[in-house]
């Protein structure tokens, strides 16, 4: 069984009743603060999140680096 590297996190974000969820990154079509943040994805699905906009992008733009990097690989696959 594969197991992931701690460092290969996805995106985890927070609901505001405070529970968190991972999100999958590619499916972001847009983040808006309105003012809460609301992010719409490309299903048509709005998730109303406690990080701000800039927030959400730099955890993207961070998952994104660790994948390209090598960082998000899964152990045994290196």
């Amino acid at each position: 069984m594969m197991k992931v590297v701690e460092d290969a996190e996805m995106v985890w974000l927070t609901r505001f009743d405070g529970t968190r969820f991972v999100l999958n990154a590619d499916l972001i079509e847009c983040a808006e603060a309105t003012p809460d943040t609301v992010l719409t994805l490309t299903n048509g699905h709005h998730y109303v999140v406690r990080e701000e906009v800039d927030e959400v992008a730099q955890l993207v733009v961070d998952f994104r680096r660790r994948i390209h990097t090598g960082l998000g690989m899964l152990e045994g696959q290196a």
